[in-house]
């Protein structure tokens, strides 16, 4: 599996994001705490975004706690939305076009998780992409895959319906090929503006999402961190993993669950897939 990374508010330097905390991306790519996997180096990727409405990106099959070119690129960028993420693969080979984060026009999207099954409903699923869409597919994972399903399911108009649509198609599919159980993931995308994550799994068991508590409540908690008094109002993290043990600072996204992170408020509410009508 994976552990992944989004940060939204205030232009912050990367290196502060990735290489800093205790329990930083990069300290979770040799050691997590929580994940399926305990080592992440089948390479890693950073998404982030600028002075144009398309994203950057930077990936690289290298480990991400030994890649020299990720500690000087981090160590100058500054940006107000950063996706970042480290792989462990689950079966398909370790090479650039399948390191998240994958982009398409202006969107960035990672994955954690998989789709059991992929090598038997692979076609299936691919064929089932738009073809307007279809010649951008880079890769050969199962998370590009899903992305691509999403897109061709609405996601650029409605995020949360294009991927209850998509991951409901993958499960319908699933079924008539009698595979069971095929969805496994926590999800970000984002068009440059908003951030929309998901934490859902076929079996209710999904792996670690948490966010970060509202930086004027941690103000208040801890007044004498100068870090916090640092942060904007409108900072807001999402990790498969904490960055440090500061009590009250995570919280976890709850199972089956989709939220935003948008201007003024966020929201989190429950995710249902969305399964195709067949017409008899």
């Amino acid at each position: 599996m994976c552990r992944w990374m989004v940060y939204s508010g205030g232009p912050i330097l990367v290196e502060d994001l990735l290489f800093k905390p205790k329990y930083s991306l990069i300290e979770q790519s040799l050691h997590s705490r929580m994940g399926a996997t305990t080592t992440n180096g089948d390479g890693f990727g950073i998404g982030w975004y600028g002075d144009r409405e398309e994203p950057a990106i930077f990936k690289s099959v290298d480990p991400a706690w030994n890649d020299v070119n990720l500690r000087e690129l981090t160590s100058q960028v500054r940006t107000p939305l950063l996706f970042a993420h480290v792989r462990a693969s689950t079966g398909t080979p370790v090479q650039r076009s399948n390191c998240h984060p994958f982009r398409h026009g202006g969107w960035l999207w990672m994955h954690n998780g998989a789709v059991s099954g992929f090598h038997e409903l692979k076609r299936d699923l691919l064929f089932s992409v738009d073809p307007s869409l279809y010649p951008d597919i880079e890769g050969s994972t199962d998370s590009e895959a899903l992305f691509f399903l999403a897109l061709t399911f609405g996601l650029e108009a409605n995020p949360v319906e294009g991927v209850a649509r998509a991951i409901g198609f993958v499960e319908d599919l699933a079924e008539r090929r009698g595979v069971a159980e095929p969805v496994q993931a926590t999800l970000a995308t984002s068009d440059g503006k908003s951030v929309w994550v998901f934490r859902y799994s076929s079996q209710h068991q999904s792996r670690t999402l948490f966010h970060s508590t509202d930086v004027t409540q941690l103000r208040e908690l801890y007044p004498e961190l100068e870090v916090l008094r640092a942060l904007g109002d409108e900072t807001r993290l999402v990790v498969s993993e904490p960055l440090g043990d500061l009590p009250g600072a995570w919280h976890e996204v709850p199972e089956s669950s989709c939220g935003v992170i948008q201007q003024g408020a966020d929201e989190i509410r429950p995710f249902v897939p969305i399964r195709p009508v067949h017409v008899a």
